[in-house]
């Protein structure tokens, strides 16, 4: 199982028996720097660069989010709420299929409303010519180009429900649309960009505004790892001035993890040990309910401060899941209950996936700012989180 790395930067010197666990700690700092460099690639290249709410909601840090970047986007009406109360600037809105009834508040919300076929848009157009409010029209489409390194985590495998395929567009699908939305990546670098829109452009050239077109602007979604240190910031910015030119777009970029990348950490606690073959323990911190990529995509996360030699224990969830198993560790503290340990790179997706299966408790979200080392509890969730979800 790929272990995903994750940069430990200040949280090397966090005491993490300041917080109760398990617990989210966030950084504030870490943000700042993060929004800094996307803040800096969009100015160079003349594009807007929205927050993507799918991978970080936390709605404390909006106004944040909203000094550096030009808005978020948003998966459908709730988050298109959530987005509407506290952030600032523009909020695009995609969903791969929309409810009839949930359509006249998105307008209404959306400045960007992104549909994922022309079937669609045709459906719903007495309804979207209904609509007092202004917004424009947006079209996804499948580049039917592969960059994906998972199939499941791929919008461009075989059978995706994501986009209208691009070999299948034609000019009567974009009346009233302005605009051209595609995503391949998930967490990459520049180059599967620019294979990408190699592959895209000769398919989608004739129907941009540099050449007569009705598409104004074009929307590049989400995965890119702008943040990361060895991405190749400087090759992005020249890649969309270009582009910019190439076509006469507005272009948008949407990073989501790229904006809390190792911005967090998850604190657990270990609750209890035993062997069975190998070293096993119990702790707090669950992968079906705090950490369900560990499970879905699948993949180990980084701890703070693994050992590099010595025996490996077991990490699983309180849960009654057989596969709650978060991995194999070689902890930097002794194995034994009430030892305090850290996962890495924590705030993006995590964050927003927790679940309360098995009455498993939600962790507190702390915010820490590594610049002056203020602390404070952000959010604590109460059983009643539990049991308000049933009935």
């Amino acid at each position: 199982m790929e272990t995903r790395a994750g940069d430990p930067g200040a949280f090397a010197h966090f005491d993490l028996n300041r917080v109760e666990s398990p617990a989210f700690v966030v950084d504030a700092a870490k943000l700042r720097a993060n929004l800094a460099v996307l803040a800096d690639v969009r100015d160079r290249a003349g594009i807007k660069l929205l927050s993507a709410m799918k991978a970080f909601s936390m709605w404390r840090m909006a106004p944040l989010i909203g000094e550096y970047l030009d808005g978020v986007c948003t998966s459908g009406l709730w988050e298109a709420r959530l987005a509407d109360e506290h952030y600032e600037g523009e909020i695009a809105t995609y969903c791969a299929a929309y409810k009839a009834e949930d359509l006249p508040e998105i307008c209404a919300i959306s400045d960007h409303v992104i549909f994922n076929s022309p079937m669609q848009i045709a459906r719903f157009r007495p309804v979207l010519a209904e609509q007092p409010s202004a917004f424009d029209l947006g079209l996804r489409i499948n580049p039917l180009h592969r960059e994906g390194e998972v199939e499941k985590y791929d919008p461009c495998a075989i059978g995706s429900r994501l986009g209208f395929p691009v070999d299948q567009l034609m000019s009567e699908h974009l009346e009233g649309v302005t605009g051209l939305h595609f995503h391949t990546l998930c967490e990459q670098d520049f180059e599967p960009l620019q294979r990408t829109w190699d592959a895209l452009y000769p398919r989608i050239a004739p129907y941009l505004a540099a050449n007569g077109g009705p598409i104004h602007w074009l929307n590049f979604g989400g995965g890119h790892h702008i943040t990361r240190a060895d991405y190749q910031r400087d090759d992005l910015v020249a890649f969309l001035q270009a582009v910019k030119a190439q076509t006469g777009c507005q272009l948008y970029l949407e990073p989501g993890e790229a904006v809390a990348l190792d911005a967090g950490i998850l604190i657990g606690t270990v609750l209890d040990s035993h062997t069975n073959g190998v070293p096993v323990a119990i702790v707090d911190v669950s992968a079906t309910c705090h950490m369900p990529d560990v499970i879905e995509a699948p993949y180990r996360p980084a701890m703070l401060g693994e050992l590099a030699e010595g025996t490996a224990t077991r990490l699983g969830g309180p849960s009654c899941l057989a596969g709650d198993v978060i991995g194999d560790y070689r902890l930097p503290v002794a194995v034994e209950p009430g030892a305090r340990f850290a996962f890495l790179d924590q705030a993006h997706y995590s964050m927003v996936k927790t679940t309360t299966f098995n009455g498993v408790p939600l962790p507190s979200i702390w915010l820490w700012d590594s610049a002056d080392d203020s602390l404070e509890c952000v959010k604590r969730f109460g059983w009643e989180t539990f049991r308000d979800r049933l009935s």
